[in-house]
């Protein structure tokens, strides 16, 4: 009851509605979901590291069931705090378990929600998806090599484009500029994807236009080069 209780104030009053969460999990009333929920909360009330700190020290009175989401709720805190070290580990740490076979407590899939709309995800669907994750945080420490790796073991269980171009920008970060002519070269066309992949392929074609205009200079020192590659990326798709 507390739980609910809690959930019907967030609109109107969310600090309030985070003291009846801390209520409900001290009361040990539906700890999991009280937990979780008010570490939501507190995210959107810009207290994240507060909501990190909470997860780290209350987790213990949670079930086994909901460690996985907890480390879900961490990394999305994580990198809301720029603790890259942090996010880093905790991805690491999760395929680890996929490896292990103790992620989705053992099953080879899992129910997820996304926008309200529920959907099943394999086991390798949720290690391309961490390593694509553990890519780009590794690309923020400016560790391309180790994000190379990672970008070529989500490649290796399936492709996608993003990663594809994200790997293109790791060798050309590395000087390693044919390789990744070659790696673009492999991105395929955009489908019918809506305006997330419209906002997606822009945002990445610019990214791609300013990082190609800058080797042309420090690497090949001659006009047009940029150019031809970035003629390849148009209308690709990047997500």
């Amino acid at each position: 009851v507390v739980v609910m209780d809690g959930w019907q104030l967030v609109d109107k009053d969310p600090e309030k509605a985070i003291a009846l969460f801390w209520g409900a999990i001290n009361a040990g009333d539906r700890v999991d979901s009280a937990l979780k929920d008010m570490a939501i909360v507190m995210k959107q009330q810009n207290r994240a590291e507060e909501a990190i700190e909470a997860i780290k020290s209350l987790r213990v009175r949670c079930s086994d069931q909901a460690q996985e989401s907890l480390d879900n709720i961490l990394l999305d805190l994580y990198k809301r705090c720029g603790r890259l070290d942090d996010q880093i580990s905790l991805l690491k740490h999760k395929l680890q378990l996929i490896h292990q076979g103790h992620a989705f407590n053992g099953k080879r899939t899992k129910t997820a929600r996304s926008q309200g709309r529920k959907f099943q995800v394999t086991l390798e669907q949720e290690a391309t998806r961490l390593l694509g994750n553990l890519g780009w945080a590794l690309m923020q420490k400016e560790n391309y090599t180790e994000a190379e790796g990672a970008y070529r073991r989500a490649l290796v269980i399936g492709p996608d484009n993003n990663k594809m171009c994200n790997l293109g920008i790791c060798l050309m970060k590395q000087g390693r500029v044919l390789e990744a002519k070659d790696v673009l070269k492999q991105v395929r066309p955009a489908g019918v994807d809506g305006l997330r992949g419209a906002d997606s392929h822009l945002k990445a074609y610019e990214r791609a236009q300013e990082m190609l205009r800058d080797l042309e200079v420090k690497l090949v020192g001659r006009p047009g080069w940029a150019g031809a590659i970035a003629d390849n990326l148009v209308d690709k798709k990047w997500l």
